[in-house]
C-alpha cells in the first residue's frame, strides 16, 4: 500500500513539474513572440527592460550591444517591419532559456526591403521576476531548415 502511494504521489508531482515546465516554456516563447512584435514597431520602451544592459546581438554585418541594436531600432536603420514565424523550439536550463525561431524576415535597411531566411537564437536568463535576453544571433538557412525538437 505504501508503495502504491509512494508511486501516486510521485506519478502527481512529475505531472506538476511538466506542467509548471510547460507553462515557463509557454512564457518565453510568448516573450519572444512579443519581442518580434516590438522590434516591428520600433517600441524601444518595452525592448530596454527585455534587453539585458550587457547582451549581445550579431547579425550578418557584424555584432553589437544593447545600446546600439537599441539605436538601430529607434532611429529604422533596420527596421524589422516582419518576421514570419514558421517554427519555435524553447528549451530550459534552470534559470535560462533557449529560443529558436526560424523566420521569414522583411527588414528595410539602406534604404531596401530585403527577405531573409534565418534561424535566430535568443538566450534568456531569468532575474528575479522578469527574463532578460542575454544574445541575439541571426544564422541565414534556407526556407527549408527545419529545427529538429
Amino acid at each position: 500500500m505504501k508503495r502504491h502511494l509512494f508511486l501516486i504521489a510521485l506519478l502527481l508531482f512529475s505531472a506538476g513539474t511538466a506542467i509548471a515546465q510547460s507553462s515557463t516554456e509557454k512564457e518565453v516563447y510568448e516573450l519572444s513572440m512579443n519581442k518580434w512584435k516590438w522590434m516591428a514597431e520600433k517600441d524601444v520602451a518595452k525592448l530596454k527592460p527585455l534587453f539585458h544592459p550587457d547582451a549581445k546581438f550579431v547579425h550578418m554585418s557584424g555584432t553589437w550591444t544593447t545600446a546600439r541594436e537599441l539605436e538601430i531600432i529607434e532611429t529604422g536603420s533596420i527596421w524589422y517591419k516582419d518576421a514570419k514565424v514558421h517554427d519555435t523550439a524553447v528549451e530550459l536550463f534552470g534559470n535560462s532559456a533557449l529560443v529558436w525561431n526560424r523566420i521569414t524576415l522583411t527588414a528595410h535597411v539602406r534604404g531596401n526591403d530585403v527577405v531573409t531566411e534565418f534561424t535566430v537564437t535568443e538566450v534568456y536568463q531569468k532575474e528575479g521576476a522578469d527574463w532578460k535576453m542575454l544574445a541575439l544571433t541571426f544564422s541565414s538557412v534556407r526556407d527549408t531548415h527545419e529545427i529538429e525538437k
